[in-house]
């Protein structure tokens, strides 16, 4: 199967999946407990979406309406966290369970390394690095207007 079918079918067999779960976890602590720490859990999700998320949120408006991508990618972090926001919100235990895994430091970072294994390996010093066939150079009809005012200037 390729993976769009095995994310189908994990979508599809979420929420039987989150029944047992809740099921189960109803068993062990009682109902009451259960639908307690699903409130608890929302909350929380809440908290983190209004104080953690909100600035990503902003940075991702700010970046998209100026067009620049590099932004996004750049703060996964927060991205990450704003992720896990919102599966905290979500009132469930399995994906309240991988929100609480993402608020982890370390989970985080290996996340963040496995996706980003399948994309061109970043530079620390921010240059994107092109094949020659998807860029090509635009000369600046300023540049040598520019040279001509810095001749003139001098003494």
């Amino acid at each position: 199967m390729n993976v769009a079918k095995w994310l189908l079918f994990a979508v599809l067999a979420l929420p039987a999946m989150e029944l047992a779960a809740f099921v189960a976890v109803a068993a062990q602590i009682g109902v009451l407990a259960a639908l307690v720490l699903v409130g608890v859990t929302s909350f929380t999700g809440v908290l983190i979406l209004r104080h953690a998320g909100g600035s990503h949120i902003a940075r991702v408006r700010m970046a998209l309406g100026e067009g620049r991508f590099t932004a996004l990618q750049a703060d996964s972090v927060g991205g990450f966290i704003l992720v896990a926001g919102i599966l905290l919100l979500i009132p469930r235990f399995i994906t309240d369970s991988l929100g609480i895994l993402l608020l982890a430091a370390p989970l985080r970072q290996l996340v963040g390394a496995a996706l980003r294994r399948g994309g061109p390996p970043a530079r620390a010093d921010g240059v994107v690095d092109l094949p020659p066939n998807e860029w090509h150079q635009v000369p600046d009809p300023e540049l040598p207007h520019r040279r001509d005012d810095r001749k003139r200037d001098t003494p």
